[in-house]
């Protein structure tokens, strides 16, 4: 599973990483983590704001932090 981050570093964008990174030891999910910082690559994907989330490719939240339970929920589902 591949799970990214989206912002330019700002706290927020730390702590979506740390929630993202929790739930998935917690579920036992093995995942690679990226952030991805460089406005031109944030671009091409379809948000408004940062911080945002995006597993496998697709982004599930941006512009807020999501509640751990559906941080949880996305990554079970995409873990199948």
């Amino acid at each position: 599973m591949e799970i990214k981050i989206l912002g330019g570093g700002c706290p927020k964008c730390k702590r979506l990483e740390h929630l993202a990174r929790s739930v998935a030891e917690d579920l036992g999910v093995e995942a690679t983590f990226s952030k991805v910082i460089a406005m031109e690559e944030i671009m091409t994907y379809d948000i408004t704001s940062t911080p945002a989330l995006v597993i496998n490719g697709a982004v599930k939240s941006s512009g807020r932090m999501p509640q751990r339970d559906e941080v949880a929920r996305w990554i079970r589902e995409a873990a199948g």
